[in-house]
């Protein structure tokens, strides 16, 4: 995939941005090239698994998978770490549809899907702002705790390389874009585009998920 930075994100009308990445359920890459002329496909692109969010975000929509399908969507998602880390992730956590590695965070530039700067404003914030996402929690938690807790939750025990993701993309936010049969984005969420931090770790509902797809036909 060449590189190409968006300032801004992929909106609706605009085609979305070709990428070609090594799949994680399968030998060889996955392009966005696959689909087109084909079918819709929802693009969900996730942090690294250090991201307790993430995980417990892409496992939604795994088991929604079918739900897309049979509204006539394809689902795809982007995980922002190195392969043989995804690969045996997923090999203990099989998921139902299709996986790509992007480690280098590429496909969140392209799409533009923001990495706000940490700064001490930022920090503040992340001290300040509590939150549960989905419910989750026992309670809203601050930010900068709400991740840990959600993990202690889980059992989840961070790797090395989670360490290194997390150190690398601890801001990069999240991003989801529904494209037509011809490439062309129809629908996106981006993660704390509408609540500010305050939104941070909130993934659509399967509800939500479903109304954007059914809104293709």
């Amino acid at each position: 995939m060449s590189e190409h930075v968006r300032s801004t994100p992929v909106q609706p009308g605009e085609n979305a941005p070709e990428f070609s990445l090594p799949a994680v359920h399968q030998a060889g890459s996955i392009s966005l090239s696959d689909y087109r002329g084909k079918t819709p496909v929802l693009v969900a692109i996730f942090r690294g698994l250090f991201c307790p969010f993430c995980r417990r975000a892409i496992a939604q929509m795994s088991a929604a998978s079918e739900k897309l399908r049979k509204a006539g969507v394809e689902p795809l998602a982007v995980v922002a770490t190195d392969l043989d880390n995804a690969r045996l992730y997923f090999k203990l956590r099989p998921s139902r549809m299709a996986i790509v590695s992007d480690p280098d965070c590429t496909t969140h530039r392209a799409f533009g899907v923001p990495e706000p700067a940490i700064n001490d404003q930022l920090i503040h914030a992340m001290q300040t702002t509590r939150v549960n996402p989905n419910g989750a929690l026992p309670e809203a938690l601050p930010v900068l705790e709400a991740g840990p807790a959600m993990a202690r939750l889980d059992g989840y025990q961070t790797t090395a390389i989670d360490e290194r993701d997390r150190e690398r993309h601890a801001m990069q936010l999240k991003g989801q874009f529904l494209l037509d049969r011809d490439g062309v984005v129809r629908w996106t969420n981006i993660e704390c585009a509408r609540e500010g931090l305050a939104g941070i770790g909130k993934f659509p509902s399967d509800a939500e998920l479903l109304d954007a797809a059914r809104s293709l036909a």
